[in-house]
């Protein structure tokens, strides 16, 4: 058997060391970015070593990888599948490789899932992520310095065998401070910023209309960050009796949360964002509101998503429950994942956490077009500042947030 030489002892050890994703060991920006040139075409936005910054790949469908307030050692905060992503091949079912914002498309399950085959299981073995949105790359039409902007076309079938063909036009933007601060509808000062949007477009280019009889796609936008053993999921939600608007929070998708991890507070729900539990949250379009964020109460850092919501009387939204649905337009429109163990006992995907919002289900006529926009907006630095952005943007102080789950 022949020994590994020191070089390739040394680039083993400090692979191992990044996919532990220890917040110890966690590397910086500079870092995911210098590993993710070694391995795929990367384009970062912001000219300024010393300023904001987002990491954005083309081949991973013009996903954000990551991003940084800027400065030599500042933290890095999508999270990225090191392994996978070195490794270069294509896996059955999906290809997970990280990254705080994703564009997918819903539904992932029911009569009208693009991620089943027609008459396949709602089981794993016959679960598959649609290529356009998995294997297939984007191509770039514009960039400067602050922008990016990408195209594909594809083709897809459902489960009910309705073919669509489709348009997808993504655009990622780099945010001023004075983006920034309108978006979030306060003066920022000293404190640390970098927030980017993303505008996506789907477009039919079919010769059929979208109907709701045979399935309807909807624009799905997907975050995966670092979590931590202190981080907190903060989720407003519309106030209402439950025969009015429905049930607060759906936590039916890996079975309901524990009590400790999950906490309906006064017109806001708080979810544990500490990657060691599988559980997923969803809210229906008559409880979502237009944000969601997170408090990582050990690094300091504040994360608000922003999302374009429609006007209130749209609410049919893609269901993406793994079974034939009784409701397929019933679907929920903000949603919040933490990942865990899972329960066949193998070793889970992260650990991190997911901040994830949709479009309504489009009912798209030949030729026209559909947008979706998110804002992703990741804070450090003063705490009285972020508290404040907390309490206007979230409707809770930070303190509250620490206290609502241990």
């Amino acid at each position: 058997m022949t020994r590994p030489k020191c070089n390739q002892l040394l680039a083993i050890g400090i692979l191992l060391l990044m996919v532990s994703n220890t917040r110890a060991a966690a590397p910086d920006f500079e870092d995911d970015v210098e590993f993710l040139r070694k391995h795929v075409e990367t384009i970062v936005l912001g000219a300024d070593a010393a300023g904001p910054r987002v990491a954005v790949v083309p081949a991973y469908q013009g996903r954000v990888m990551t991003s940084t307030t800027g400065g030599g050692e500042q933290p890095s905060f999508g999270w990225i599948n090191y392994e996978h992503v070195a490794s270069g091949q294509s896996t059955p079912h999906i290809n997970a490789y990280g990254g705080e914002e994703r564009f997918w498309l819903g539904p992932e399950g029911g009569q009208f899932s693009v991620f089943f085959p027609p008459g396949g299981k709602f089981e794993l073995a016959d679960w598959q992520t649609p290529a356009a949105i998995d294997t297939e790359p984007f191509d770039v039409v514009d960039r400067s310095d602050v922008s990016v902007s990408f195209r594909h076309e594809a083709v897809l079938k459902n489960y009910s065998n309705s073919e669509f063909n489709i348009r997808v036009e993504r655009q990622i933007k780099l945010l001023s401070m004075a983006d920034a601060e309108e978006s979030l509808g306060d003066k920022l000062g000293d404190v640390r910023v970098v927030g980017y949007r993303s505008t996506n477009r789907l477009t039919n280019i079919g010769k059929n209309d979208w109907k709701k009889e045979s399935g309807l796609l909807s624009i799905w936008i997907l975050g995966m960050y670092k979590p931590g053993a202190q981080t907190t999921v903060v989720i407003p939600f519309g106030t209402g009796s439950a025969a009015q608007l429905g049930p607060v929070v759906n936590d039916a998708y890996f079975g309901k949360p524990p009590a400790e991890r999950l906490l309906i507070g006064d017109g806001v729900v708080f979810f544990s964002g500490d990657g060691k539990y599988r559980s997923k949250i969803g809210f229906s379009a008559r409880r979502a509101r237009d944000v969601a964020g997170s408090w990582d109460a050990e690094a300091g850092v504040l994360t608000i998503v922003k999302y374009s919501q429609p006007e209130e009387s749209v609410t049919d939204y893609v269901n993406s429950m793994w079974e034939i649905q009784e409701h397929p337009y019933a679907g929920d429109v903000v949603n919040s994942y933490n990942d865990g163990p899972l329960p066949t006992g193998e070793t889970q995907l992260g650990p991190f956490y997911e901040l994830e919002t949709s479009s309504p289900a489009l009912s798209l006529a030949a030729g026209q077009t559909a947008e979706h926009i998110q804002e992703t907006i990741h804070l450090e630095g003063n705490r009285a500042k972020l508290d404040a952005i907390a309490k206007s943007v979230l409707g809770v102080p930070l303190r509250e947030v620490e206290a609502a789950i241990k």
